[in-house]
């Protein structure tokens, strides 16, 4: 099992974004901002076409970019082409994002699958984690996506990311898949290096069992008020925030 290789801290959800800064979620702009500040940075990769891994959040580019479609149907060059709503910056692969930040914080990128087949976005990713010289670790909601990294890039850490599945959230899986997911009964085959669980759910008896008899750190998501940070501060070992800066 991989360990995190470095000290636990604050992380930056999607960077540390301000929208009335033109400072947009998962950009160049909001890494700089969180490296500044000295925080840790936590991002997401979608695959474009081809499986390319691009900094970005949702499937479809409506809610950020000024255009519509599924980020899945353009290549990266496309995607590139794209303006943000409210930013000059511009979306940017996998690798330039490790580029940018040039080993000077942890960085844990959220793998963004819909629970698929794992293919050639997971080989590129292993594959852009083994060139890289500094603190990165994957994460994902998805175990297989996990695996398939971890056959690939053996030697980074990965995370499983979880939280109760007592909603409609990927509906194609059934419930027994969902309950596995919930009590992090993938772990075993993962082999992960922490648990990020949602702040919502916590205390929460898997997540609080795997920090306690596992020794697996425990990173809680998103915390965003007073309350819950609180609460993370009772039973998580990191939060990953946003909103506000800790």
């Amino acid at each position: 099992m991989a360990r995190l290789p470095w000290t636990l801290a604050p992380v930056a959800h999607r960077g540390l974004h301000n929208p009335a800064k033109g400072i947009v979620e998962n950009t160049v702009s909001s890494i700089e901002a969180a490296i500044a500040k000295g925080y840790h940075v936590e991002i997401d990769v979608q695959a474009a076409k081809g499986g390319v891994p691009v900094l970005f959040h949702d499937e479809t580019l409506d809610r950020l970019m000024e255009g519509k479609g599924n980020v899945a149907d353009l290549t990266a060059p496309e995607l590139k082409r794209l303006a943000y709503k409210g930013s000059r910056d511009r979306i940017v692969t996998l690798d330039e994002v490790l580029e940018v930040i040039g080993r000077r914080q942890p960085l844990y990128v959220e793998v963004k699958t819909a629970f698929g087949v794992p293919g050639e976005f997971e080989r590129q990713i292993a594959r852009s984690l083994e060139r890289y010289q500094g603190p990165v670790a994957a994460m994902s909601y998805d175990p297989w996506s996990l695996l398939a990294i971890r056959a690939t890039a053996p030697k980074f850490p990965r995370g499983i990311i979880s939280y109760r599945w007592d909603d409609d959230w990927m509906p194609q899986l059934s419930r027994y898949q969902r309950s596995k997911l919930r009590m992090l009964a993938y772990s075993p085959s993962v082999r992960p290096s922490f648990i990020a669980y949602d702040i919502d759910d916590l205390p929460h008896f898997p997540p609080l069992l795997a920090k306690r008899m596992l020794g697996l750190p425990l990173l809680t998501w998103t915390v965003r008020t007073p309350k819950q940070q609180a609460i993370a501060a009772k039973y998580a070992d990191a939060i990953i925030f946003e909103g506000f800066e800790p």
